[in-house]
Protein backbone atom coordinates (compact mmCIF):
# COMPACT_ATOMS: atom_id res chain seq x y z
CA UNK A 1 0.00 0.00 0.00
CA UNK A 2 2.81 2.68 -0.12
CA UNK A 3 2.30 5.72 -2.20
CA UNK A 4 3.87 6.33 -5.75
CA UNK A 5 5.13 9.31 -4.85
CA UNK A 6 8.61 10.11 -4.85
CA UNK A 7 8.99 10.95 -0.92
CA UNK A 8 10.98 8.18 1.37
CA UNK A 9 8.61 5.63 3.02
CA UNK A 10 9.18 5.26 6.47
CA UNK A 11 7.74 2.58 8.34
CA UNK A 12 6.73 2.49 11.88
CA UNK A 13 6.10 -0.94 13.48
CA UNK A 14 4.94 -2.03 16.93
CA UNK A 15 3.31 -5.64 17.57
CA UNK A 16 -0.30 -4.61 17.36
CA UNK A 17 -0.37 -1.21 15.60
CA UNK A 18 -2.82 0.10 18.08
CA UNK A 19 -1.18 2.88 20.35
CA UNK A 20 2.85 3.27 19.79
CA UNK A 21 3.24 3.26 15.96
CA UNK A 22 0.03 5.39 15.48
CA UNK A 23 1.22 8.19 18.16
CA UNK A 24 4.74 8.22 16.46
CA UNK A 25 3.22 8.07 13.06
CA UNK A 26 0.72 10.80 13.31
CA UNK A 27 3.68 13.01 15.33
CA UNK A 28 6.16 12.22 12.57
CA UNK A 29 3.74 12.86 9.59
CA UNK A 30 3.13 16.16 11.12
CA UNK A 31 6.88 17.19 11.65
CA UNK A 32 7.85 15.49 7.73
CA UNK A 33 4.90 14.47 6.24
CA UNK A 34 5.94 17.19 3.67
CA UNK A 35 9.15 15.04 2.51
CA UNK A 36 8.70 11.72 3.99
CA UNK A 37 5.92 9.22 3.42
CA UNK A 38 5.08 8.11 7.06
CA UNK A 39 2.88 4.62 7.74
CA UNK A 40 2.85 2.35 10.33
CA UNK A 41 2.44 -1.26 10.56
CA UNK A 42 2.15 -4.41 13.38
CA UNK A 43 3.22 -7.89 13.10
CA UNK A 44 -0.20 -8.90 14.97
CA UNK A 45 -2.48 -5.81 14.49
CA UNK A 46 -4.97 -5.40 17.10
CA UNK A 47 -7.89 -4.69 14.25
CA UNK A 48 -7.97 -1.28 16.06
CA UNK A 49 -6.60 2.30 16.93
CA UNK A 50 -6.66 2.29 20.54
CA UNK A 51 -9.09 5.22 21.53
CA UNK A 52 -7.11 6.97 24.31
CA UNK A 53 -4.30 7.44 21.86
CA UNK A 54 -6.49 9.23 19.30
CA UNK A 55 -7.59 10.90 22.53
CA UNK A 56 -4.07 12.07 23.40
CA UNK A 57 -3.09 13.33 19.97
CA UNK A 58 -5.71 15.20 19.61
CA UNK A 59 -4.69 17.04 22.55
CA UNK A 60 -1.51 18.25 20.85
CA UNK A 61 -3.48 19.41 17.50
CA UNK A 62 -3.33 15.89 15.86
CA UNK A 63 -5.99 14.05 14.47
CA UNK A 64 -5.46 10.20 13.97
CA UNK A 65 -8.87 8.93 14.60
CA UNK A 66 -8.88 8.14 10.28
CA UNK A 67 -5.64 5.71 11.21
CA UNK A 68 -6.38 1.83 11.11
CA UNK A 69 -4.53 -0.98 12.17
CA UNK A 70 -2.55 -2.86 9.21
CA UNK A 71 -0.35 -5.56 9.15
CA UNK A 72 3.48 -5.27 8.12
CA UNK A 73 3.19 -7.48 5.40
CA UNK A 74 0.89 -4.88 3.44
CA UNK A 75 4.35 -3.63 2.79
CA UNK A 76 6.39 -6.41 1.43
CA UNK A 77 5.99 -5.37 -2.01
CA UNK A 78 6.72 -1.58 -1.92
CA UNK A 79 10.02 0.50 -1.43
CA UNK A 80 10.22 0.86 2.37
CA UNK A 81 13.21 3.69 2.72
CA UNK A 82 13.68 3.04 6.91
CA UNK A 83 11.96 0.74 9.04
CA UNK A 84 11.70 1.97 12.97
CA UNK A 85 10.21 -0.44 15.33
CA UNK A 86 8.84 1.05 18.46
CA UNK A 87 8.48 -2.12 20.90
CA UNK A 88 10.99 -4.88 21.31
CA UNK A 89 8.51 -7.83 20.04
CA UNK A 90 8.46 -6.03 16.58
CA UNK A 91 12.00 -5.37 16.32
CA UNK A 92 12.95 -9.31 16.67
CA UNK A 93 9.55 -9.99 13.82
CA UNK A 94 10.48 -7.35 12.02
CA UNK A 95 11.42 -8.63 8.29
CA UNK A 96 13.52 -7.20 5.56
CA UNK A 97 12.03 -4.98 3.36
CA UNK A 98 12.74 -4.73 -0.36
CA UNK A 99 14.91 -1.34 -0.76
CA UNK A 100 15.08 -1.13 3.04
CA UNK A 101 17.98 1.07 3.80
CA UNK A 102 17.74 1.99 7.31
CA UNK A 103 16.80 0.47 10.77
CA UNK A 104 15.94 2.28 14.04
CA UNK A 105 14.85 0.63 17.44
CA UNK A 106 13.47 3.14 19.92
CA UNK A 107 11.45 1.19 22.68
CA UNK A 108 8.82 2.88 24.15
CA UNK A 109 6.31 1.36 27.04
CA UNK A 110 3.08 0.51 25.57
CA UNK A 111 0.18 2.45 27.42
CA UNK A 112 -2.24 -0.18 26.44
CA UNK A 113 -1.08 -1.79 29.67
CA UNK A 114 -1.87 1.06 31.96
CA UNK A 115 -4.52 0.58 34.40
CA UNK A 116 -6.53 2.37 36.58
CA UNK A 117 -9.35 4.55 35.76
CA UNK A 118 -9.55 6.90 32.32
CA UNK A 119 -7.90 9.63 34.02
CA UNK A 120 -4.51 7.73 35.12
CA UNK A 121 -4.35 5.95 31.93
CA UNK A 122 -4.17 9.01 29.93
CA UNK A 123 -1.80 10.24 32.45
CA UNK A 124 0.65 7.22 30.45
CA UNK A 125 -0.72 7.83 26.93
CA UNK A 126 0.49 11.45 27.84
CA UNK A 127 3.96 10.36 28.92
CA UNK A 128 4.49 8.21 26.22
CA UNK A 129 2.91 10.37 23.81
CA UNK A 130 5.59 13.03 24.55
CA UNK A 131 7.86 10.82 24.88
CA UNK A 132 7.49 9.69 21.56
CA UNK A 133 6.96 13.04 20.34
CA UNK A 134 10.66 14.37 21.45
CA UNK A 135 12.04 11.22 19.84
CA UNK A 136 10.51 11.80 16.19
CA UNK A 137 10.23 15.50 15.88
CA UNK A 138 14.22 15.38 16.53
CA UNK A 139 14.41 12.29 14.42
CA UNK A 140 12.63 14.64 11.33
CA UNK A 141 14.55 18.02 12.14
CA UNK A 142 17.65 15.40 11.81
CA UNK A 143 16.38 14.13 8.28
CA UNK A 144 15.33 17.64 7.20
CA UNK A 145 19.31 18.88 7.82
CA UNK A 146 20.43 15.73 6.06
CA UNK A 147 18.00 16.26 2.74
CA UNK A 148 19.21 20.39 3.22
CA UNK A 149 22.66 19.38 3.44
CA UNK A 150 22.34 17.04 0.52
CA UNK A 151 20.53 19.68 -1.96
CA UNK A 152 23.57 22.38 -1.33
CA UNK A 153 25.97 19.24 -2.51
CA UNK A 154 24.12 18.36 -5.41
Amino acid sequence: MPTANSKPLVLILCTGNSCRSHLAEGILRAAAGDFLDVQSAGSNPAGYVHPLAIKATAEIGLDISGHRSKHMNEFLGGRVETVITVCGKADQACPLFPGQVNRHHWGFDDPAHASGTEAEQMAVFRRVRDEIRRVFEAYAAGRRDQAKAASLTS
